[in-house]
């Protein structure tokens, strides 16, 4: 599973490095859509085909799918499985675990493959990861240099009071 990691502010210049990214997936596997999804189901990018899916659902769905997947591995001795492939009539879902911490999700159809996908994923994640490393890396810098990891940790109870009075 993924472990207790600290969750991480996104910059906007890494931001559009994910967004470009999961682009130019998109393109070079012919997938239909592909998704992040933070570990808690949030999902944080999407491209593709998007517009008549529940994207909100299939953000929570997929990190449930994780989390009982892997509890699934530990059951076999596994630490966890790290690729899922649902194959369905007309769409197949391939689901991987990007740098221990983010759900890479590729909705694809007849256009594409398997094989296909799941070569230009590993292309995919090694750049994803590479991004998520440096937001991290940013994230740890800004704790150690005295500044909040947490956008919201100087607000306190008087400011929101104070908000709504």
């Amino acid at each position: 599973m993924f472990g207790s990691q600290a969750s991480l502010v996104m910059y906007d210049e890494e931001f559009q490095q994910i967004v470009n990214l999961a682009d130019k997936l998109l393109r070079e596997s012919n997938a239909k859509a592909v998704f992040l999804v933070d570990r808690n189901g949030q999902l944080m990018a999407a491209t593709g085909e998007t517009e008549h899916l529940d994207t909100t659902s299939l953000a929570s769905l997929t990190a449930g799918n994780i989390a009982a997947t892997g509890g699934l591995a530990k059951l076999i001795g596994e630490k966890e499985f790290s690729i899922l492939f649902h194959e369905g009539e007309k769409d197949n879902i391939h689901i991987s675990i990007v740098a221990g911490r983010v759900i890479l999700v590729v909705i694809f159809d007849h256009r594409s493959s398997l094989g296909l996908v799941r070569l230009r994923v590993k292309k995919a994640s090694d750049a994803l990861g590479s991004v998520f490393g440096e937001l991290t890396r940013k994230s740890e810098s800004v704790g150690s240099l005295g500044g909040p990891q947490n956008p919201f940790a100087e607000i306190s109870d008087d400011d929101i009071d104070n908000l709504f009075s």
